[in-house]
Parts: structure tokens; C-alpha cells; sequence
């Protein structure tokens, strides 16, 4: 590598003919540009009894200083409390690396943003932090470890105020995270607040340590591409929120494996903005190898839903494509929601109309192992969840269950789960409150005979089964 940098030093950054051989060769074009800040020249320590915070944010904030370039952490064990990335700052952990969060919660430091969402009003903490910030990436071969197991959760609304995210990223334009590890955050492992132009590639997340353990959040962001994800977490794993006016838009997920004991690929639960062109293909969700802890989900090990999409704070959810999935192991494999909780994102805001659900395909899935529960797509009074397709899809759960009847309680207002409901009247799909429905080519098959048909519908129109 050095000598490739020695040999292109003449040439200019802006040189076209220098990009074209660094696309062709792999680099982007700052990786060879770029001056280097190694972590142990400014004093960090591999050694997990020492705090090396003050000395790694010391070389962030030199890079930053200095026009950009590569802030390095070498092989070995360091321990930090809160740091915070700056605009052109590339954050590369070596082979070996590995970032170890400090466990006494004296050493992070509270940020608060000045957009305005559900969760920044009031201080939080992150062990790695950046707001407002562009040209920033996080990547290379080694691991960023939260030990977030040391924060017990302290009351029902605490994530990120006593328990800190690993990683939290708002208003970032151009953010690249790609080949590296994470693990064990307090709460959300990775939390992408109103961000542009992101892209995460190839990385592993491990987050079963405490409450609120998703694994990746991606909240009102534009322009994403996600994809070569391994993902093994408590809470849910590929997430998708709108927890501000800003919607979650153009927005590509694809070849990723995941486990998660809550739902597996999740469109809400926060929804104030709502979801719009949203691809998610080749996706296998499956049981965690690990179940040797459960602090949320559906017990047994596995998830509540594979797939879940949900508006319930308003906005609206259109041209949402999810195809080539793969579940082994789910309760309730698909919940489509459309009610009216109402929780605004800032209490000067108020949530005054119902949102809505429509333009949407799931298709070419197939589902193993499921529980008897059955799926629903339910939406409101005047209110119809509408336009929904779903075609080349096979269930295959447990059934063995009687004739059972439709819930009397609509629970408008309640936290939306596949399973709120319990035991649904289908052992296929329930649809209450819904129209313009049309199912093609789909197969339920019950392990044991089950005495419920495989549709029941209340209160729709316009449903086609082929």
C-alpha cells in the first residue's frame, strides 16, 4: 500500500485517470489520499484496564483538522468512553482491532441534537457519536465490542439516556460502514437518524445482551443501500422507523441473513413521516444459534413476525417491494397494520389524522416452521388498508388448532405486534377493515390438521383469491 500511495503521490487528487485505476483497483480515492492517524501515536493503550478516549479523540479531531484522512486502530484491545466522529474522518479498525466500551457510564458523554425527533429532545449517550457531519466512514476488519450488558435497564423509556447506543449517526451525508463487527450495545446497536447517501456493506452484528438490542435502525434516511449483512439480535433486526416529519425513502436491503426473537424486517414502529420506495430482497431469516438469553420476542426462540409493516402514528407507507425472503422459525410470519396510536414525535406536534397503507407487494416467499398464530392485515373503521399484493408465497406452520373466533377488541390505540391479538380466526391470513387485497398462488400448509380456513375476512372489499 505504500508504495502505491508513493508511486501516485504526483498525481492529483482531481486527476480522472487516478480515480479510474483506484475504482478499478478497489480503493476509494481518500483511502490513498489520505493522511493517517493512528490511535497508539496519540497515546491509546491496548489494554482494556486503561481508558484510551481522550487519545483516540484526539486523533479524530487532528484528522478532522487537517482537511480528512484515516484515523487507524491497530491490533489490539482498547478501551474508550464517548467519541465523536467528524465530517471526513474514516475510522478504520485493522485485523485484530478490536474497540471495547468503557462499562462505568461516567465515561460517555450526553449529546443532544438539535433535529428535532422522538428520542432527541433530551440528552443521550452513544460510544460512538457524530451529528451534522459528511465523508465519514467506519470500516475495515475488526470489532467494536459496546459490553453493554454492564447497563441494567433502569425503567420502561430508558434506551439511550442510562444504556448507550453503540452507534448513532444524524443528519450524516455520504456515511459508508462496511466489513467490520459489532456487539453487545446497551440498547440500539446502530441508529441512522435523517441521514443521506448511506451505504453499509458486509458487516456482522451480534446484540443479545440487553433490552431494546435491534440491530440496525434506519430513521426518516434517504438514498440506502444495505446489504451483505449478518445480523443476530434480541429485538428487531433490519428496522426501518420515522420517528421525525422525514420519511424513510429510497431504500434498497438485500442479501442478509438475520435472526431476531422480535420481528425480523420491520416498517415501524415509529411512523410520523412513513415509508416510501422501499426494496428488501434476498433476505434468510432463522432461529439464533445462541438462545441462552431472551429479554423481548415471543418465547421459544423465535421472532413474533418475519415481516412486519406498520403505520400507526400517521404518515403513509406506498411502493414497498419485499421479495426472495427465506423464514425458518416465526410466529406470526406477516402483519400488516394500519391504526391509530397517535404518539407524536414532539410535543408541540400532534398526530391529528389516521395514515395509510397501500402499493404494496410481498412476493416469492417462502416460510418453515411457523407457529399456529396466523397472519393478519388488519386496518380501521373508514379506514381500509388498500392495494396490498402478495403472490408466490408458502406458509407452513404448526396449526392443530379449532374454529376459533375474531377478536372483538380492534385495539386502535395499542402498540402494534403480531401477536397482540393471539390465536387469529385464519390460519392463513386474517383481513379486517381492508380492500383491493389480492392473493395469487399462495400455499398454507399445517403440520397438524387445523379446523380454521385458510382466509377470514371482516369488513373488506375487493379481495381476490386466485
Amino acid at each position: 500500500m505504500d508504495e502505491l500511495i508513493t508511486k501516485f503521490a504526483v498525481i492529483k487528487p482531481n486527476d480522472m485517470r487516478l480515480k479510474l485505476l483506484l475504482y478499478l483497483l478497489g480503493f476509494s480515492a481518500l483511502s490513498l489520499y489520505a493522511r493517517t492517524f493512528n490511535i497508539a501515536d496519540y497515546g491509546a493503550v491496548s489494554d482494556t484496564m486503561q481508558l484510551s478516549t481522550k487519545a483516540i479523540q484526539k486523533a479524530i479531531d487532528e484528522c478532522s483538522l487537517s482537511g480528512g484522512g484515516r484515523v487507524v486502530v491497530p491490533a489490539g484491545d482498547f478501551k474508550t468512553g464517548s467519541i465523536q466522529l467528524k465530517s471526513n474522518v474514516h475510522l478504520f479498525l485493522e485485523e485484530g482491532a478490536t474497540l471495547y466500551g468503557s462499562t462505568d457510564i461516567e465515561d460517555y458523554t450526553p449529546f443532544t441534537s438539535t433535529y428535532v425527533s422522538l428520542r432527541t429532545g433530551i440528552p443521550t449517550i452513544q460510544l460512538i457519536y457524530a451529528d451534522s457531519v459528511e465523508n465519514v466512514s467506519i470500516s475495515g476488519f475488526g470489532t467494536i465490542d459496546g459490553r453493554g450488558k454492564a447497563f441494567p435497564k433502569l425503567s420502561w423509556n430508558d434506551e439511550g439516556i442510562t444504556r448507550p447506543h453503540l452507534l448513532r449517526i444524524i443528519r450524516g451525508k455520504d456515511i459508508v460502514v462496511k466489513g467490520i463487527t459489532l456487539k453487545n450495545s446497551g440498547c440500539w446497536m446502530q441508529h441512522y437518524l435523517a441521514c443521506d447517501r448511506l451505504h453499509i456493506d458486509g458487516i456482522t452484528v451480534f446484540n443479545r445482551n440487553n433490552y431494546n438490542n435491534d440491530a440496525l435502525d434506519l430513521d426518516g434516511c434517504h438514498d440506502v443501500t444495505v446489504c451483505n449483512m449478518i445480523a443476530d439480535s434480541d429485538d428487531d433486526a433490519i428496522t426501518l422507523k420515522s420517528t421525525s416529519p422525514r420519511l424513510c425513502e429510497d431504500i434498497v436491503i438485500s442479501n442478509c441473513v438475520v435472526s431476531s426473537h422480535c420481528n425480523a424486517i420491520k416498517l415501524g414502529t415509529e411512523t410520523n413521516g412513513g415509508f416510501r420506495n422501499i426494496i428488501i430482497r434476498g433476505i434468510a431469516v432463522k432461529p439464533s444459534s445462541d438462545q441462552s438469553s431472551q429479554f423481548f420476542g415471543y418465547p421459544g426462540g423465535i421472532g413474533h413476525s418475519a415481516i412486519s409493516l406498520e403505520i400507526v402514528d400517521g404518515g403513509c407507507m406506498s411502493n414497498v417491494d419485499i421479495s426472495d425472503i427465506t423464514i425458518r422459525g416465526t410466529e406470526s410470519p406477516i402483519f400488516i397494520r394500519l391504526a391509530d396510536r397517535a404518539r407524536s414525535y414532539s410535543k408541540d406536534h400532534i398526530v391529528d389524522g389516521i395514515g395509510s397503507i397501500s402499493g404494496v407487494v410481498l412476493h416469492d416467499i417462502l416460510i418453515e416452521d411457523a407457529g399456529p398464530t396466523g397472519s393478519s392485515i388488519t386496518g380501521l373503521t373508514g379506514h381500509p388498508v388498500s392495494g396490498i399484493n402478495l403472490h408466490d408465497i408458502r406458509i407452513r406452520h404448526a396449526g392443530g388448532q379449532p374454529i376459533t373466533p375474531a377478536p372483538a377488541d380492534e385495539k386502535v390505540k395499542e402498540y402494534p405486534e403480531s401477536t397482540m391479538w393471539g390465536l387469529l380466526p385464519a390460519q392463513g391470513f386474517w383481513l379486517n377493515h381492508a380492500k383491493d387485497i389480492v392473493f395469487r398462488n399462495i400455499i398454507v400448509d399445517a403440520v397438524s390438521p387445523d379446523a380454521r380456513p385458510v382466509y377470514v375476512t371482516d369488513d373488506c372489499e375487493n379481495i381476490t383469491i386466485e
